[in-house]
């Protein structure tokens, strides 16, 4: 595995693996990192990795249940292997690509990102994958190509969630094309080293760091290139809460709850919060949105 670190981090920052997967070692052995996945220019915070149980217990998933434990318990049942995902639309190279042939030839890097839910809670976690724009620049990206959709797998026969039309399903997201090809953008198909759990979106899934956890779209079976900004699940069920580009953003509070702090998952229940900071942190991804009205374009 490539390790590829972003913003202050090296190589001595990461949690040994025998500590991380032994939570008393991992709490007694701790010690501040920096500001973990950080730009160089954001304030700084002692943070380090969640465990693989806040990672894999702690989620949302609505095709598997609503509750923030629901996923871990009927997720099992998902069939992952084999797997493919549909490339199309404005691409020079579309078709069915199994997730091995996807990923042929590109390293498998480490990332260790923040992850900050629109809820108003964050963990950090230790990503294994590669850069969406390799995927992109493999499919052939045509000139028309302004934005990139994304769908997550139906499974009504696995996910209980589905059978109750708790969504309209299936899931579905989008990015910008400038946004989906910044180096910061991930496919994930791993969590320190391990291949991604069901209920954390296996086999494959993207990550956008600097964004809202909704838009990091799990178990994904299609990418398509579009000249039209695509449809959104949560902005198509209240466009007034959840915004197309739904960028980290503490001076823009949801209409229901402030979004200026965040519960660190991992804490304990009565964990005090931290200040969020802006694009959460990721500071580089500002020019992207140099001349956007971020509080109109939320």
């Amino acid at each position: 595995m490539a390790y590829r670190w972003t913003n202050d981090l090296s190589p001595k920052d990461v949690t040994p693996q025998e500590v991380f997967f032994n939570r008393r070692k991992f709490m007694a052995g701790a010690v501040g990192l920096g500001a973990i996945g950080a730009a160089s220019g954001a304030a700084a915070q002692d943070l380090v990795p969640n465990s693989l149980e806040d990672i894999t217990s702690y989620n949302n998933f609505y095709e598997f249940g609503t509750g923030k434990g629901d996923p871990a318990k009927n997720a099992g049942a998902m069939i992952t292997s084999p797997w493919s995902i549909k490339v199309d639309g404005l691409v020079d190279n579309p078709g069915e690509y199994s997730v091995e042939d996807l990923l042929a030839g590109l390293d498998i890097e480490e990332r260790i990102y923040r992850f900050r839910c629109v809820e108003a809670w964050s963990m950090v976690v230790p990503w294994n994958g590669v850069e969406l724009a390799d995927i992109l620049n493999r499919a052939g990206v045509q000139a028309g190509g302004k934005y990139v959709a994304f769908e997550t797998v139906m499974q009504p026969e696995t996910m209980v969630g589905v059978r109750r039309g708790v969504l309209d399903f299936p899931y579905v997201e989008g990015l910008r094309m400038d946004e989906a090809m910044h180096p910061l953008t991930m496919l994930a198909t791993g969590i320190y080293g391990e291949p991604l759990a069901n209920q954390s979106g296996a086999p494959i899934r993207l990550v956008v760091p600097w964004k809202y956890g909704f838009k990091s779209i799990k178990s994904i079976v299609r990418i398509t290139v579009t000249d039209q900004e695509p449809a959104t699940t949560w902005n198509k069920i209240n466009a007034r809460e959840y915004g197309f580009y739904s960028n980290v953003n503490p001076e823009v509070d949801h209409p229901r709850w402030s979004q200026g702090s965040e519960r660190m998952i991992g804490g304990g229940l009565f964990a005090s919060r931290q200040d969020t900071l802006m694009f959460n942190g990721y500071d580089e991804v500002a020019s992207l949105y140099e001349g956007m009205d971020l509080r109109e374009n939320f």
